[in-house]
């Protein structure tokens, strides 16, 4: 009738099933014979469960060290610049807004992940950038 592959904790099971007549099934495991009585039928879902995982308002970059004292401020997904709000040369401290990136019709502050100065802007207003191009540099 139906031929299933098993494995269970770590050995191999090969099963057969005969006949099913009422609440009774023959199967047969790795060629020896049973009768078993069945309680349930189990339907595995047609459809995959969705899980979602849990968003966030802040997201959160991480600076990536490039050479001794510079930090890389990188896009942490795909999307638009829509405002830079600090300039080459400024002192920036931990926390501090430094752009507006929109995402999927939001807007993502990108945040500076260390206090230092902005050594170079990589980005301005209306470029595209994708995940993890680098948007800013800190010293």
């Amino acid at each position: 009738m139906k031929s299933y592959k098993f494995k269970i904790n770590g050995n191999d099971y090969s099963v057969d099933i005969k006949n099913i007549e009422d609440n009774i099934a023959e199967i047969e495991v790795n060629g020896t014979p049973y009768e078993v009585e069945l309680t349930k039928e189990i339907k595995a879902p047609k459809t995959p469960k969705l899980v979602r995982t849990p968003t966030s308002t802040h997201i959160e970059t991480k600076p990536v060290a490039v050479k001794a004292g510079l930090k890389k401020i990188e896009s942490p997904l795909p999307g638009l610049i829509t405002q830079v709000l600090i300039k080459e040369g400024e002192e920036v401290k931990k926390g501090q807004v430094l752009l507006m990136l929109e995402a999927m019709k939001m807007e993502n502050s990108i945040y500076a992940e260390a206090a230092g100065v902005v050594s170079s802007i990589k980005v301005k207003v209306g470029d595209t950038v994708l995940q993890g191009d680098t948007l800013i540099e800190i010293e």
